[in-house]
């Protein structure tokens, strides 16, 4: 008997976006962190942000502890629009000020072409940097829209670029 093969028409979704995310823990203490920020990340993923298609869960690890989603999302625009409000936002800016021990990354692909990665504390290679040169994310690395389109953001990012690297002279 044979197996029962198929595929997906995907000519609805032409600016889709299949977004990989994964948060490690590095130390400890980032245990707390992602028990404390995992529930919350998983809650809102389920209020149906508009043009959020699917989301599934991920472990990558348990040793080291690495868990993450796989999300697809109907274009770049409602993907942007969801990071930049509440309550995404505000976990980001948490984040950024102190991973609490562990690392995150995204891998984004784009229906049309392209493809986005950002490590913030990761230790060790996981994903494109296993194979690809680690640059820093300055000018228009710092934006996803520069990474794949060198074209600015449409929304203003959650930290700019100059509030988040204004701390370098001290």
């Amino acid at each position: 008997m044979r197996v029962n093969r198929t595929t997906v028409d995907l000519s609805g979704y032409p600016d889709l976006v299949v977004i990989y995310l994964g948060m490690r823990v590095r130390k400890p203490r980032g245990m707390l962190r992602l028990l404390g920020l995992g529930p919350k990340l998983y809650r809102s993923h389920q209020d149906r942000p508009d043009g959020l298609l699917s989301h599934e869960d991920v472990i990558w690890s348990l040793f080291p502890p690495h868990w993450g989603a796989r999300q697809y999302w109907r274009d770049l625009d409602s993907l942007e629009r969801w990071t930049r409000s509440a309550p995404h936002r505000d976990w980001w800016q948490k984040f950024l000020r102190d991973s609490g021990g562990t690392g995150f990354w995204h891998e984004a692909y784009f229906m049309r072409g392209g493809i986005d990665a950002m490590y913030d504390d990761m230790t060790g290679t996981s994903g494109l940097p296993r194979f690809a040169p680690v640059v820093a994310s300055r000018g228009r690395m710092f934006s996803t829209r520069g990474r794949v389109n060198n074209e600015d953001a449409k929304v203003a990012p959650v930290v700019t670029e100059s509030t988040y690297y204004s701390d370098e002279s001290d």
